[in-house]
């Protein structure tokens, strides 16, 4: 059973199929996936301009379009693109704002992270991302302008002569190599400062070694599919948290339809405002056999219901775990992605958090665990990848470093597997119409005691759609 989770904000302390993959990988490399870098990706191309010269100045303005010079329409929720910059400080934040976008900046995000090989031009960058209500770009086509800016903090006047990606003569768009373009953790246009690309090192195109593997592409016709139980699974009906007090756990709200070539499976939550009324759905991994190594997911969030009033506030996720044996036990784990489209835990918008949890006690409440989080919208299909060693735990959203996590953090025993969709509690919408939210999931990969990059996970997904192979499961019990 989950625990019953809280904001950790708020609580001041949130703190014979191996071997196929390896030959298919040689044969169909990343062009398998769906959501892997493909010709019409590799036709991307950043434009920029600076609406801001100055070698110093109160914000950084970098203007930028992305164009597709391909053959083929390109989703812009896949496109990420990057300008790096040199931080005036160690201790420096930064803001990102959008003051007009042809695309609306309401579907446009920005975060900054922090590079792993600093330079003397470049120790953070500023990674700018599209909503699925970005829409596509057809070939030919381009984003028109995004007027992007940012500055400190504390508004405290910021350096950009010594910034990679700035262009001071700029003042037209223009193509500009200096600023980078990823689809699925490929970089598609443009040169990262120095030892900072995705494939500097390991070389994502190296397949992984022979390890235990779980690869689910969830290619089952109903939740009363004798192969789901035959396979491992458990989908849930007891009561329970977390969640809405009252509500059930229905297993018919588990089903199984084909998008584009593959098997989805869809989780759904309904209620009309009660207790009573309100279904939650899970489906987990009846076994606790799995530890560190490499786990993955491509899952579909959703900001809206699929019928009926929004603002309800949803939990979806894809997350590890096993079982508290007592409060606060040092070998309790879990690994989450967690999904909030409304807000919820204190946060008014949506936002999706990653957290490792070392232990926590139910009541009075208490926790211990470290997270990350970005303030945005996630509609859409993600590539969500969690890697655990013995030194940490690292997140990874479409190919892009999320959060990582330190030692204290890491898993004493085995876990589970499970996705899960819930409500916190019915005080987002009070309205007593009924709605139904959905939460899709593509396919699940582990990979025992192996860290693999993104690109890594992507091929051998690839691999495995390209022999035929729907299930395996090799990795041993206990």
């Amino acid at each position: 059973m989950n625990p019953a989770r809280r904001n950790p904000r708020s609580s001041g302390l949130r703190t014979a199929a191996a071997s196929a993959a390896a030959v298919a990988l040689a044969a169909t490399g990343l062009a398998a996936l769906p959501s892997s870098a493909s010709a019409a990706a590799d036709g991307i191309v950043v434009q920029y301009r600076t609406s801001a010269s100055g070698a110093s100045a109160d914000q950084s303005e970098p203007w930028l379009k992305v164009r597709n010079a391909g053959s083929a329409s390109v989703p812009l929720s896949g496109v990420k693109v990057r300008y790096y910059f040199k931080a005036d400080s160690p201790s420096a934040a930064y803001r990102f704002a959008c003051s007009w976008a042809v695309k609306g900046c309401a579907n446009i995000t920005g975060t900054f992270g922090t590079l792993a090989n600093p330079t003397a031009t470049a120790d953070r960058y500023l990674e700018i991302g599209f909503t699925a209500g970005a829409g596509s770009l057809a070939p030919g086509a381009d984003t028109g302008d995004m007027q992007l800016r940012f500055h400190q903090s504390s508004w405290a006047s910021l350096v950009q002569s010594d910034d990679y990606s700035f262009g001071p003569d700029r003042t037209a768009y223009g193509d500009w190599s200096k600023v980078t373009a990823h689809v699925s953790g490929a970089t598609v246009w443009g040169e990262a400062p120095g030892g900072n690309g995705p494939t500097d090192p390991p070389d994502p195109t190296d397949p992984p070694g022979d390890a235990p593997t779980l690869f689910d592409d969830f290619d089952y016709s109903s939740h009363t599919d004798p192969r789901i139980g035959a396979n491992g699974w458990s989908v849930r009906s007891n009561s329970g948290g977390p969640g809405v007090p009252g509500a059930t756990w229905d297993p018919a709200n588990v089903t199984f339809a084909s998008q584009s070539g593959n098997s989805v499976m869809n989780l759904e939550t309904s209620t009309a405002g009660t207790g009573a009324s309100t279904e939650h759905t899970e489906i987990l991994t009846k076994s606790m056999k799995f530890r560190n190594g490499t786990y993955a997911s491509r899952v579909k969030f959703s900001d809206a219901p699929r019928s009926g009033p929004d603002g309800d506030r949803i939990v979806q996720t894809f997350f590890t775990i096993n079982d508290l044996t007592a409060p606060m036990a040092d070998d309790y784990a879990e690994y989450d992605f967690e999904y909030l489209p409304n807000g919820g835990w204190g946060e008014p918008a949506n936002i999706l958090y990653t957290t490792s949890w070392e232990t926590y006690r139910p009541d009075p409440w208490e926790a211990v665990n470290a997270h990350s989080e970005v303030r945005a919208s996630y509609a859409g299909w993600h590539d969500l990848v969690v890697t655990i060693d013995d030194h940490r735990i690292t997140y990874y959203v479409d190919g892009q470093h999320f959060g990582t996590h330190g030692a204290a953090y890491l898993p004493e025993r085995p876990m589970s597997i499970n996705f899960n969709q819930w409500l916190i509690d019915l005080q987002g919408q009070p309205s007593t119409t009924p709605r139904a939210y959905d939460q899709q999931v593509d396919y699940v990969l582990h990979v025992k005691d192996q860290v693999l990059t993104p690109a890594q996970v992507n091929a051998m997904v690839g691999a495995y759609r390209g022999a035929g192979t729907s299930f395996e499961d090799t990795v041993p019990a206990g």
